[in-house]
């Protein structure tokens, strides 16, 4: 089946940017009450992702204010506030309102975790349409976008100059064999993981599902063993074969190791994400971001289009109150101020206008890369993708397997494990 990742709702997206734990009130425990019986007042609690509390604290203020309602904000990774939610949720310990990455609103809704928002059409309107569409499920919204973000290329310009800047994965092929060295390296990327793999997979037509562009997903069209991805991963192979990249990017440790030798000055260049964007300042990195490459049959290296959202618990029993949070929290005004702090690139169209966005080189190039990107797909049946995927991935990059076989093994397991808990939907 066609790949069909350049569909109607990326390119809204682009246009967007170009013109550029768990859940319910808790009626009495350590963290809060969610009514407070002796005075009256609410309380909703939020949590929000690590070292961006800061990004919303005026917006909290004011919504306490306006609302005579206490909001109080816990900081917690927000990959594991869904697992979280898990377990507090039942026993009314977690939050009113979370914060969640696009590809598990489907699971998350099919557990019955998160709540349908009632959403009207003027506020849908003010966010892009993929990163709405990333929030819904059978046509209904689940949550709203704060954030969008995915992969670009840094370089660090002590290294190698913008003007001198490889344009395609090959000149960055050759460039690697030149630099590669005492220790030192052109191009990483942890193209032993399908979240960075699928950057040349997908560029050469391999893909996770079948999308019949409207954000419906074929679980049964598994697209990670065509001919363009095993294509895609020979490629891959080479960079591992030839030693230009070390070993110690292979495996769970690999980010520690990439991210390491980036921050040291001994890598010219990796793929990484907008959550480095200050971390890598702060090491001192002298560095700049641009779209990912091209690839040799003329085609962009693509990526996966990552949202965050605020979400309301199932859990809630103030879920009206929360809801208006999340509204509120995501609008124009709150989300122009979150990206000024945080310096995630907001969701809202109508800030790709507004200069503290326009002229930043990160959301640019975010801009940049989202025309060749796809949502990550948010059917629970993801969840099966990611573990069979990274061991195909890790046993082609150590040579213990051939890209067809290890790939045919991938989508096999993954089939295999979708019929048997998801009932081969």
């Amino acid at each position: 089946m066609k790949n069909v990742k350049r569909h109607i709702s990326i390119i809204c997206f682009l246009a967007f940017v170009l013109v550029l734990a768990a859940c319910g009130p808790k009626e009495s425990s350590e963290n809060g009450a969610n009514e407070k019986e002796t005075t009256g007042t609410k309380e909703l609690i939020v949590w929000e992702d690590i070292e961006k509390a800061e990004g919303i604290k005026d917006a909290v203020a004011k919504f306490e204010k306006e609302h005579d309602v206490t909001v109080k904000v816990v900081e917690k990774a927000y990959a594991q506030q869904i697992e979280d939610l898990r377990l507090d949720g039942p026993a009314g310990t977690g939050p009113d309102v979370l914060t969640m990455a696009g590809d598990q609103i489907g699971t998350a809704v099919t557990e019955g975790l998160i709540k349908e928002l009632k959403v009207d059409e003027g506020v849908q309107a003010i966010y892009t349409e993929s990163a709405l569409q990333s929030q819904m499920v059978e046509g209904k919204i689940y949550g709203l976008p704060k954030a969008v973000e995915t992969t670009l290329l840094y370089y660090n310009k002590d290294i190698i100059s913008e003007d001198e800047l490889p344009k395609t994965l090959d000149e960055w092929y050759e460039k690697s064999k030149e630099l590669t060295k005492d220790g030192n390296y052109g191009f990483l990327a942890l193209f032993d993981q399908i979240y960075y793999a699928q950057s040349v997979l997908g560029g050469y037509g391999g893909y996770i599902f079948g999308n019949d562009g409207n954000g419906n997903y074929d679980s049964t069209d598994v697209g990670l063993n065509n001919e363009g991805a095993i294509e895609g991963a020979e490629y891959i192979q080479k960079f591992y074969k030839e030693g230009l990249f070390p070993a110690g990017i292979i495996g769970e440790q690999g980010i520690n190791v990439l991210e390491s030798l980036f921050t040291e000055g001994k890598a010219a260049a990796i793929i990484s994400g907008p959550w480095n964007l200050e971390p890598f300042k702060k090491a001192g990195v002298n560095y700049g971001v641009t779209k990912l490459p091209e690839l040799s049959n003329g085609e962009n290296m693509s990526a996966f289009v990552g949202v965050k959202s605020y979400n309301v618990s199932a859990y809630s029993k103030n879920a009206e109150l929360a809801e208006e949070f999340v509204e509120f929290i995501t609008n124009e005004e709150n989300s122009k101020t979150r990206y000024e702090v945080t310096q995630e690139v907001p969701a809202v169209k109508a800030l790709a206008e507004d200069p503290v966005v326009k002229e930043s080189e990160a959301a640019q190039a975010v801009a940049e890369q989202s025309q060749f990107s796809e949502l990550t797909p948010n059917i629970p049946e993801m969840n099966e993708v990611w573990t069979p995927a990274d061991s195909a991935l890790q046993t082609i990059a150590t040579g213990k397997a051939e890209p067809k076989e290890a790939l045919d093994q991938a989508v096999e397991t993954i089939k295999g494990q979708i019929a048997a808990k998801h009932g081969g939907k």
